[in-house]
């Protein structure tokens, strides 16, 4: 849920930051820069999986490590522990959520439209990503203490944004300041027990009740009775996203130059293999050709031009997997 304090919303107060490598990045330079962030992102999408598939309870940095296709001494290289890799996968997952709130609320500026919005936009999120959802509302519950503090300074955030109807009153006297905690209290304690039943309807049908409960204390019972009536605005239906590793399977080793290219080709959709060399800085016309082959052998890209058998230039294109490749390595943003 969205505030309207120059676009801030819901964040992460602190981000938790890969272990030091004792200076071995900052040698390695730029390239070791990024084979360290794709390693990182791979134990977080590993540590989501687990945790949707095992619960916190069941991780462990061995688990995380192997699951990740890492040794654990590569683990204990980026995070300090298991809490560590925890801990930002957490932070991850909110940072996403909170794009989805943002996203939602952006163009709202009443606060019970705005505060609806960004309800709808979350409960959508967890409806696609049902790993994120379930380390969010249920699993963080069961974490170490610096998760739990994590928690409880996003929900801290959106005590303050829920506060904000105290200003909207028109009950006849104004809520006392715990009515926004009781109240966010109660929304995600409806979540996380619909969640744990395991209910098949998507979450987001439940955003005309949740808004009914958020707007009576401030509102009044007819405002109440107005957001329970009021259509869900739901966006199109979409398969839940299960946490998964864009990398698995994957037999080519992803190295800066690789992400460079990728990244070369999703801005420049269509380019010919000249062009994308060009953008990423090789110089090597042979090594660019057998580089884009093997890309495109591994799915990675794909050619949509005519080609050179009929004296065309390639036109080179992502393909899905090349897409959550660059994405997971965090060129795609």
């Amino acid at each position: 849920m969205s505030s309207n304090n120059g676009g801030a919303g819901v964040r992460a107060s602190t981000r938790s930051s890969p272990k030091s490598t004792g200076g071995r990045v900052d040698r390695a330079g730029r390239q070791g820069s990024h084979v360290v962030e794709m390693q990182r992102r791979r134990l977080l999408t590993a540590t989501t999986e687990l945790v949707y598939e095992r619960g916190v309870q069941g991780l462990t940095a061995a688990l995380v490590a192997e699951r990740a296709g890492m040794s654990r001494r590569t683990f204990h290289d980026i995070f300090e522990d298991r809490e560590g890799c925890l801990l930002a996968a957490f932070e991850e997952a909110v940072e996403q959520a909170t794009q989805a709130v943002l996203q939602a609320a952006e163009d709202q500026q009443k606060w019970v439209d705005r505060v609806r919005a960004g309800l709808t936009g979350l409960l959508s999120f967890l409806d696609y990503e049902p790993g994120m959802a379930r380390l969010l509302v249920v699993e963080a519950l069961a974490a170490g203490a610096k998760t739990l503090d994590a928690r409880r300074r996003v929900l801290a955030q959106v005590i303050e944004i829920i506060d904000q109807g105290r200003s909207q009153s028109k009950t006849g006297r104004e809520p006392s300041q715990l009515t926004a905690e009781g109240t966010v209290g109660a929304v995600f304690s409806v979540i996380h027990a619909r969640m744990l039943e395991g209910e098949q309807r998507p979450l987001v049908e439940l955003a005309g009740p949740l808004m009914a409960m958020i707007a009576q204390p401030y509102l009044g019972v007819a405002a109440a009775q107005r957001e329970l009536a009021r259509p869900v605005s739901i966006p199109e239906p979409v398969a839940p996203r299960l946490p998964s590793d864009p990398f698995k399977d994957l037999p080519i080793r992803l190295t800066y130059r690789t992400a460079l290219v990728l990244s070369s080709i999703a801005a420049h959709p269509g380019a010919s293999s000249k062009q994308i060399a060009q953008a990423a800085g090789i110089t090597d016309e042979g090594q660019t050709s057998k580089l884009l082959n093997r890309l495109q052998r591994y799915e990675l890209i794909q050619d949509t031009g005519v080609g050179p058998a009929k004296g065309m230039p390639r036109a080179w294109q992502l393909t899905q997997r090349g897409e959550g490749v660059l994405q997971a390595v965090g060129e795609g943003d």
